[in-house]
């Protein structure tokens, strides 16, 4: 992949190795054309495959989980897959702290995380 011009923005466009994080956690840094304007990061095929795989390796993949709420007395409760758990070193009982970010996004804290 060749690029001269940066198809968002029409800015410059200069090879760099950039630090690719995915989830808070730094995958290492791998080639990438960027643009000079507007920030936009291009990789090749190649390079994509690289950090899906150390992704894999991580145990980065597959944290995205559908679920529906469930109801708990008076409460909803959600479910976490185990990638999930495991991903986040969850325990039974762990105190967590909820609030909205918005009507559509909710955040979930680990309260006692050393993280």
């Amino acid at each position: 992949m060749k690029l001269n011009k940066c198809p968002e923005c029409e800015g410059e466009i200069k090879e760099k190795k950039m630090s690719y994080v995915l989830i808070g956690i730094d995958l290492g840094k791998f080639s990438t054309l960027v643009c000079e304007k507007c920030g936009e990061q291009f990789y090749e095929d190649k390079v994509l495959d690289d950090i899906d795989e150390i992704a894999k390796k991580k145990g980065l993949w597959g944290l995205e989980h559908k679920t529906k709420l469930n109801v708990l007395g008076n409460s909803l409760a959600i479910r976490l897959s185990k990638n999930q758990i495991n991903f986040g070193g969850l325990k039974k009982g762990e105190e967590v702290l909820i609030y909205p970010e918005s009507k559509s996004r909710y955040i979930i804290e680990i309260s006692n995380s050393k993280k």
